[in-house]
């Protein structure tokens, strides 16, 4: 994929996976209004709408940045501290074990919650973004504000749901 010059880098590092390269939208300004698809009755989207969505979505990106890197050195120290358990009875070893899986569990949301946030980025600039994956409608402008990293308008969702 040939990489416009315009287009801003993110390097993301990870203490155990190294360095991933991924590829964000160059900004709001870079998206045609018209172009992003509203439900039937919806307005459409305006140049304000965008900017206010894109940097929500960028605060997202340093947000969940931050909650993983702080959830890695929670983890880095709950594995450390889980060495020098000599002595330790039984409830002492199951806290530890519960609150390094907590600590995973939340590190884990957190990225898959940056994936989505970076690939809603993707779609905003790019193509797809407010169309359902599922059944090629509208996703509708409400939803999009309200979570812009719908991927299924509200029925396909409450079919996935069902299942």
């Amino acid at each position: 994929m040939a990489v416009d010059p315009g287009e801003g880098i993110v390097t993301t590092t990870a203490p155990k996976s190294g360095t991933d390269t991924v590829t964000v939208p160059r900004g709001a300004e870079s998206v045609d209004p018209a172009t992003l698809p509203v439900r039937p009755g919806e307005e459409p989207w305006t140049a304000d709408e965008v900017h206010e969505l894109h940097d929500e979505l960028i605060s997202d990106l340093e947000r969940l940045r931050g909650e993983i890197d702080a959830a890695d050195a929670a983890i880095a120290g709950l594995m450390r501290d889980s060495n020098d358990g000599a002595g330790d009875d039984q409830v002492d070893a199951g806290t530890k074990n519960i609150s390094r899986e907590s600590e995973l569990a939340l590190a884990n949301n957190a990225r898959d919650s940056l994936a989505q946030t970076e690939r809603a980025l993707e779609r905003l600039e790019g193509v797809g973004f407010g169309i359902c994956e599922s059944c090629g409608q509208a996703i509708g402008k409400a939803r999009m504000q309200a979570f812009p990293r719908a991927t299924l308008c509200v029925q396909c969702k409450a079919k996935q749901e069902r299942r």
